[in-house]
C-alpha cells in the first residue's frame, strides 16, 4: 500500500471510532458487563483459531530476529489464553467509574456543580510483541466507554487479527456498536505516522514497547501521549535488611518473569553488608542461570565469582532477559542518588527493618512505585486490584503508575442553575 492509502484507511477508520465512541455513551454498565462476557466467551470459542494464528507468527519469529524473551511474549498456549478470557470477566466485576461524581459543590448565587468522570473518547494504542494486549486494552478501554483503535507490531500481526476479530465479532450480538474495536491490519510503519497524525479523531495515544517506538510516537504525536518508558528498576538492600528475606525478594524480582518491565534490573547492596550479602545472593542468582554483571568492589568480595565487569552503559539498560547489573552504595543517600539518576521511574524497592529508613527512600525515590520489603513484580494492575491494565505509565500527568479504569477517564463539570446571568 502506497503512504496515501494507508493514511485514508485509517482515516477511514478514526471517523468509524469517532462514531462508535458516541454510541458508547449511551450503554449502561449493565450494558457493557453483559458485552464484556460475550467478549471472553468468545476468546474461549475461538482459542484453536487463536492459537493458529500465534502459530504463524511463531513461524516467522527466528526470520525476524526476536530474542528468546521477545518469543515468551508473543508465545501464547491453553492456559494464557484461558488467563486472557478470565481478564475480561475480571474487568466485566470492576466497578465502572464513568458517571460517577468525583466532587459536587454549590455556589453562593445558586448554582450546583458536578464534577462527574466521562470517557475520554478515541484512544490509540500502539503496541509490540505481546499479542494479550490487544484484549487487555480493548476491554479496558471499552469497560470506559472509549473506542479503541489497536496497531500491533508485525512480529504478533495474525495473532493480533485473531484476538480483535474474536472481541469484536464476538460482544456485537451482545450489543456492542460496531467499530468499537479496530485493530490496524497492516504493519507498515507509516500507520504510525498517520495514526499520530490524526488528532481529529484520535484524543489520545499510549505507545506500549521499546525506547525507540515511544520517541518516534511523542516525536509525531499531535494529541496527548501517555509513555511507559524502560522499566529500570532497582532493588536496594540495606544495612538493616533481613538478609534471607532480600535473597527470596531479589530473586523472584529478577527471575520470575525477566521478560517484563517490573522486573528487577539493577541490583543495590549497602558496603555494610555487602560481604556478607554477596556470595549468598550471587550463588542465588548463578543458580538461576542469571548472568551477573558488577561493579569492581562487587566483583573484588570474596566468594564472587564469574561476575563480568559492568559499565555506565549496564545501569541505564532494560535487558528483560537474565541479566542483573550489581553495584555497592555506600549508604541509603547513595542508593537513592543512584535510582534517581539512573533509573526510569518506573519501580524501585527497599528492603529494610529500618521504618525510618524505608519512609525516607519511598519519599525521596522519584518514581511511580516505590516498594518496601516485596518483590518488584508487584507492580501490576491486577496485583494492585485494578483488573488488567492498560499499561504503567513513567509519566506524572495525566496517569502514574499502573493504568486501568480511572486512568482511561476524563471529566467534565455539569453546572445548573434557574436563570442565574453574571
Amino acid at each position: 500500500m502506497t503512504s496515501e492509502e494507508i493514511g485514508a484507511a485509517i482515516r477511514d477508520m478514526g471517523k468509524q471510532a469517532r462514531a462508535a465512541s458516541h454510541a458508547l455513551t449511551k450503554l449502561s454498565t449493565e450494558e457493557k458487563n453483559a458485552i464484556l462476557l460475550a467478549m471472553a466467551d468468545a476468546v474461549v470459542a475461538r482459542e484453536a483459531e487463536i492459537l493458529a494464528a500465534n502459530e504463524e507468527d511463531l513461524a516467522a519469529a527466528d526470520e525476524l530476529g526476536l530474542t528468546s524473551a521477545m518469543k515468551d511474549r508473543l508465545r501464547l498456549d491453553h492456559d494464557r489464553i484461558a488467563a486472557m478470557a478470565q481478564g475480561i470477566r475480571d474487568v466485566a466485576l470492576l466497578h465502572d467509574p464513568i458517571g460517577e461524581v468525583i466532587r459536587e459543590w454549590s455556589r453562593p448565587n445558586g448554582l450546583e456543580i458536578l464534577k462527574k468522570r466521562t470517557p475520554i473518547g478515541v484512544i490509540g494504542i500502539i503496541f509490540e510483541s505481546r499479542p494479550n494486549v490487544t484484549a487487555d486494552a480493548a476491554v479496558l478501554c471499552f469497560k470506559t466507554g472509549n473506542a479503541t483503535i489497536l496497531r500491533g507490531g508485525k512480529e504478533a500481526i495474525h495473532s493480533n487479527r485473531a484476538i480483535a476479530a474474536a472481541l469484536q465479532e464476538g460482544g456485537a450480538p451482545a450489543g456492542l456498536p460496531d467499530h468499537s474495536i479496530q485493530l490496524i491490519p497492516f504493519t507498515d510503519r507509516e500507520s504510525v505516522r498517520h495514526l499520530c497524525e490524526m488528532d481529529t479523531y484520535l484524543d489520545l495515544i499510549i505507545p506500549r514497547g521499546g525506547a525507540g517506538l515511544i520517541e518516534a510516537v511523542v516525536s509525531m504525536a499531535r494529541m496527548p501521549v501517555i509513555k511507559h518508558y524502560d522499566g529500570i528498576c532497582h532493588v536496594f538492600v540495606d544495612k538493616d535488611a533481613d538478609l534471607e528475606m532480600a535473597t527470596t525478594l531479589t530473586v523472584n524480582s529478577k527471575t520470575q518473569k525477566p521478560s517484563v518491565c517490573n522486573a528487577l534490573e539493577t541490583l543495590l547492596l549497602h558496603r555494610d553488608i555487602a560481604a556478607d550479602f554477596a556470595p549468598k545472593i550471587a550463588a542465588a542468582l548463578l543458580a538461576q542461570n542469571v548472568e551477573l554483571r558488577g561493579d569492581d568492589d562487587f566483583r573484588a568480595l570474596p566468594g564472587v565469582g564469574g561476575v563480568s565487569a559492568a559499565t555506565e552503559e549496564d545501569w541505564t539498560t532494560e535487558y528483560l532477559d537474565y541479566i542483573l547489573a550489581v553495584k555497592i552504595v555506600d549508604d541509603l543517600d547513595a542508593a537513592i542518588a543512584h535510582i534517581n539518576h539512573y533509573g526510569s521511574h518506573h519501580t524501585d524497592s527497599i528492603v529494610t527493618t529500618d521504618a525510618d529508613a524505608a519512609a525516607r527512600f519511598q519519599l525521596e525515590i522519584d518514581s511511580a512505585c516505590v516498594f518496601w520489603n516485596c518483590s518488584t513484580r508487584f507492580s501490576d494492575g491486577a496485583e494492585f486490584g485494578f483488573g488488567a491494565e492498560i499499561g504503567i505509565s513513567t509519566d506524572k500527568l495525566h496517569a502514574r503508575g499502573p493504568m486501568a479504569l480511572e486512568e482511561l477517564c476524563s471529566y467534565k463539570y455539569l453546572v445548573s442553575g434557574n436563570g442565574q446571568v453574571k
